[in-house]
């Protein structure tokens, strides 16, 4: 049988939980709210933070990679678009200068050729106006052609015949058309006319087409006389040969309004005619070059010009998938006779362009990217004109296609967008990668800081353990959790944690005869033992809201009404050593077959006292919860001069059982027992009882069972006085060699 521990006069015992609440002796005592600083409870804290940020680190990042990725292809997209405006602009540029070129070396090669035909009848003294036949004509135009780069452009040359000089008209025809003829067959190189056929399709006089055929001008005032032409066969000519002497003044209207603009301006004018083809019609402008002697208006030269054929040769390099746009500023040709805009449109490219019709077939989304250039001018001032009158410019507007801006789109945008995204899931990837790699290391550590905690909250009560976390989160110092005191063990963490708790029982319970039985036994059987026993007591314990403070040795500590106050604690501990009494006798007749027969023997001593203690962590090498007081030491001598099996309690006790209407739980022992510095003390027994309805089980030891030391029965005590001289060693039992022959059989 072990002797209880010694413990000095002011005895200390030391528990398992770290740092306590002050109580106040007349409430019972307050903790405060206990903080929510355990390791489960940060590390579930701190997992949803991680969680959290991780969540929004991913949205950042998604978002982010979607604003980049939208951003580069944007950029990317508008990189493209700029470069294609840049190279449209240029493109554009490029064909307004050159066309523009064009144009002003057209008009220049029709002036030098007016001026060359007034030149050459200043100089012959026997031609006069309009009896002019300009020599080798068709060489000339054909020159004039090749000069400014048309292949087959229409040149008519039209005197202007007054009404005193159109009897002699006639005759003038006759004398000169077949040199004239002749020299065009020559140099256009044609046999499918002669001269003679010539001269049978032309009609001398002036004329114009009735319902009858050809009709001579009646009408008064100068008629514009259709005398030469380049090239000689015209197919929109009746025979294929434009006949000569017809009135151009009636062969379209564009003509006349024309004529009517040279003769107040003196300057030339263009407009657009439509001409018949087999695909239905097609457009060409007319431009009309005045003829003047002496400041008179004596002729025109007419020069079709074949816009198809103009834009075809440009010969700029690169050109391909541009609309051009033709815009007249006067309702000369197309718009006079419908009463729309004076328009044309063409798609150009470096060998092509196709005619579109007579109206503006841009796309309108680009009409921010227009480039135009005015490519005929006037300098004719309005007012010198009379009301009604225009003076024609011509206007070039160039627009892109769909077709020539897809032809700068690449899948650049897309590649670098798609590498943005790539990177994106690459570091995701990664993140990812470094995310669980640093998960598995924190999981490993904090599956460490768990059993840490686990342990720490074994030692310490909950409440305890926050405020050391807390002293150590605000102190000057932060540690670890392998060292949760700080200061490094040397007592120098911050204030002492300790405090007076007015109202608690403690409570002692010895293993009596143990030290005799474990010195026979292997250490590993001994922890068996121990471990079996103690964690039952640790139920009974949690199941009667008693806080374990520690073992030493065989001594099991106890106390209730602290760390949490409690008015019942007296009752609640001695419920707990009831329970206890009754576990060491199942738990050593369990451990009886595996551990030998003596273990049965082994039976427990309980002391009980009720006071005030003082608790708290004595920090240092080993910190532990420690109780301090007189209450403690009086508790253990109550366990040590009791019996086994037995539950001695103090006066103290027993009065707050008897207060709380449990004085039926109590006996008192027949003679008082001498404490060392108490004197004498008159203490109680607390009476145990079997269940009710059942059988006491045959013992198997030579000990009596609690029920067999201490008959219960309402309001009597006899039993319990005659039990104070009890002597469990006269018992008649199996011997222990019966028990010994018998374990050895199972």
């Amino acid at each position: 049988m072990s002797k209880a521990p010694t413990y000095p006069g002011d005895e200390s015992i030391t528990g398992s939980h770290n740092g306590m609440s002050q109580h106040d002796s007349s409430t019972g005592g307050e903790s405060p709210e206990p903080a929510t600083c355990s390791a489960p409870a940060v590390a579930d804290r701190e997992e949803k933070a991680v969680a959290l940020s991780k969540f929004l680190v991913f949205i950042v990042l998604l978002v982010a990679v979607i604003g980049v990725a939208t951003a580069t292809y944007l950029l990317m997209e508008n990189e493209e678009r700029n470069d294609f405006e840049a190279a449209f602009a240029g493109l554009a540029s490029e064909i307004s200068t050159v066309a523009e070129q064009k144009i002003d070396q057209i008009y220049s090669a029709l002036d030098a050729y007016s001026l060359f035909i007034s030149s050459q009848v200043r100089a012959d003294p026997n031609t006069s106006w309009p009896f002019v036949t300009v020599r080798d004509y068709s060489v000339k135009s054909e020159k004039i052609a090749e000069l400014v780069g048309l292949e087959v452009p229409v040149f008519v040359f039209c005197p202007i015949v007054h009404e005193e000089d159109r009897e002699q008209w006639p005759s003038f025809v006759l004398e000169s058309a077949p040199i004239y003829y002749q020299e065009s067959l020559d140099n256009e190189g044609t046999n499918e006319y002669a001269v003679e056929d010539l001269m049978n399709l032309t009609i001398p006089f002036l004329h114009v087409y009735g319902l009858a055929g050809p009709e001579e001008v009646q009408t008064p005032g100068p008629v514009l006389a259709n005398w030469q032409q380049y090239p000689l066969e015209d197919p929109m000519f009746f025979g294929g040969v434009m006949l000569r002497g017809y009135n151009m003044l009636t062969l379209f209207p564009e003509i006349s309004d024309q004529f009517e603009i040279a003769q107040l301006t003196l300057r030339p004018s263009i407009s657009f005619i439509q001409f018949p083809d087999e695909k239905g019609f097609y457009v060409e402008s007319q431009i009309m070059q005045p003829v003047i002697e002496d400041g008179q208006l004596v002729g025109v030269i007419i020069l079709n010009l074949p816009w198809k054929e103009f834009f075809r040769n440009l010969n700029i390099d690169g050109l391909t998938d541009t609309i051009a746009v033709l815009r007249g500023n006067c309702n000369i040709g197309l718009g006079a006779a419908s009463g729309t805009k004076n328009e044309l449109s063409y798609l150009i490219s470096s060998s092509s362009a196709d005619f579109f019709g007579t109206l503006d077939t841009h796309n309108p989304k680009y009409d921010d990217l227009v480039v135009s250039q005015e490519v005929v001018h006037t300098d004719v001032e309005k007012s010198e004109l009379p009301e009604g009158v225009c003076a024609p410019t011509l206007t070039l507007d160039l627009y892109p296609t769909e077709k020539l801006e897809l032809s700068f789109q690449t899948s650049r945008p897309k590649l670098y967008a798609a590498v943005v995204v790539a990177i994106f899931v690459f570091t995701s990837l990664v993140f990812l990668l470094y995310d669980y790699l640093v998960g598995r290391r924190q999981r490993k550590f904090m599956a460490r800081i768990m059993r840490q905690d686990q342990i720490v909250s074994d030692v310490f009560p909950a409440a305890i353990r926050d405020r050391l976390y807390e002293g150590e989160q605000k102190g000057p110092k932060q540690d670890s959790l392998l060292d949760p005191l700080g200061g490094g063990g040397n007592g120098t963490g911050g204030a002492p944690l300790a405090d007076l708790f007015l109202e608690t029982t403690v409570v002692f319970a010895d293993i009596v005869g143990f030290t005799a039985w474990a010195s026979a036994l292997e250490p590993a059987q001994v922890f068996i033992l121990l471990e079996t026993v103690y964690g039952a007591f640790d139920k009974n314990a949690y199941r009667r809201s008693v806080f374990k403070v520690e073992t030493v040795g065989d001594c099991y500590v106890a106390v209730a009404g602290l760390p949490e106050p409690s008015k019942d604690h007296a009752m609640a501990v001695c419920r707990f050593a009831r329970d206890c009494v009754k576990t060491m006798k199942d738990t050593t007749l369990k451990l009886e077959v595996s551990l030998g027969p003596d273990t049965c023997e082994l039976q427990l001593r309980v002391g009980i006292h009720s006071g005030q203690v003082t608790a708290g962590v004595l920090r240092g090498e080993r910190s532990r919860f420690q109780l301090f007081g007189d209450t403690v030491n009086t508790a253990a001598r109550m366990e040590s001069t009791s019996a086994r099996n037995r539950i001695q309690i103090s006066q103290v006790t027993a009065d707050l059982l008897v207060a709380s209407g449990h004085s039926d739980w109590i006996a008192a022992r027949k003679s008082k027992i001498f404490v060392k510095g108490k004197g004498e003390m008159q203490t109680y027994w607390l009476k145990t009882k079997a269940a009710k309805g059942s059988k006491p089980s045959q013992p198997r030891c030579d000990m009596p069972t609690v029920d067999e030391t201490v008959s219960i029965s309402s309001g009597s005590s006899s039993v319990g006085e005659a039990s104070d001289n009890f002597d469990p060693d006269g018992v008649e039992a199996m011997t222990k060699i019966e028990r010994l022959v018998e374990w050895n059989v199972e």
